[in-house]
């Protein structure tokens, strides 16, 4: 009885997350949401890892030359 008490409850979770879904699709946190795309510099198109910011400081055509 206990068990059936259990998999009636689970179900019924189940289903109200699944109701909660179609009717609220853009609910979750910014953290569970999926990124659109990937963040690239909007002067010289590098990919950005772990800053903000750029090493092209706006110039057209690369970063710092050595």
């Amino acid at each position: 009885m206990l068990f059936k008490i259990i998999l009636i409850f689970l179900g019924l979770m189940a289903l109200v997350a699944l109701v909660g879904r179609a009717l609220f699709p853009g609910a979750l946190p910014k953290v569970l949401r999926k990124k659109s795309s990937v963040p690239v510099c909007d002067t010289c198109g590098r990919y950005l890892i772990g800053s903000s910011k750029c090493d092209c400081d706006g110039k057209k055509g690369g970063g710092k030359r050595k």
